[in-house]
């Protein structure tokens, strides 16, 4: 049985040269699936539908392979849960049929590609990480006080002169950072700071 399944980005666009090139392709109208989404993430029901219906033996027919999938990694997925099911693939416009043995090599060549475009990403973010290193800085966020400032808070928050919140106004901080800087054995180990007098201030 073929099935056919095609896309369009928004409900302004016409699928009707999908649908065409699907019946042309042998796909009965009444087996033709379309979506109307745009973006990565819009939910696809028909394509949920399609991977639903279809069982060992039937085939999917699409126009493109940018129809199918989201990305690259996407469709070698889809492309790997069809030929572990039965299923088979075949692409219209671009000449691809799973049946054959080219149609399963292009979707080697394409996992392969998907694999190499991983590494890159992987190997691009260490060496990111390794000239920050280089240049005295680590990776995450930086800290919002110096060592000469936590210093200094630790200080005053031991004296137990100001409270946590004018310790954190004075050093411009939120005092949930202020706290993430001090010494975790001491905090909430002190008496409860009084307002300061207007001398201390």
């Amino acid at each position: 049985m073929l099935i056919g399944y095609g896309r369009v980005s928004t409900t302004d666009q016409n699928p009707v040269h999908q649908i065409d090139a699907l019946v042309r392709a042998g796909v009965a109208a009444d087996d033709i699936h379309i979506d109307k989404a745009s973006g990565a993430k819009a939910s696809r029901p028909k394509l949920d539908l399609v991977l639903k219906i279809a069982r060992k033996g039937d085939t999917i027919v699409i126009t493109r392979l940018d129809r199918l999938g989201r990305s690259v990694l996407n469709l070698i997925q889809l492309g790997a849960q069809l030929q572990e099911r039965g299923i088979g693939l075949k692409v219209t416009e671009q000449g691809i049929d799973t049946a054959t043995t080219e149609g399963r090599a292009m979707f080697g060549m394409l996992s392969v590609l998907a694999e190499l475009q991983r590494e890159l990403i992987v190997a691009n973010t260490k060496d990111g990480l390794a000239a920050a290193r280089a240049r005295g800085r680590k990776g995450g966020r930086r800290a919002k006080l110096t060592a000469q400032q936590i210093e200094q808070a630790q200080r005053l928050y031991d004296e137990g002169q100001h409270t946590a919140q004018q310790i954190a106004d004075i050093l411009g901080v939120k005092r949930g950072t202020l706290y993430g800087h001090l010494d975790k054995k001491s905090v909430g180990g002190r008496p409860r700071a009084a307002k300061p007098s207007a001398s201390t201030t």
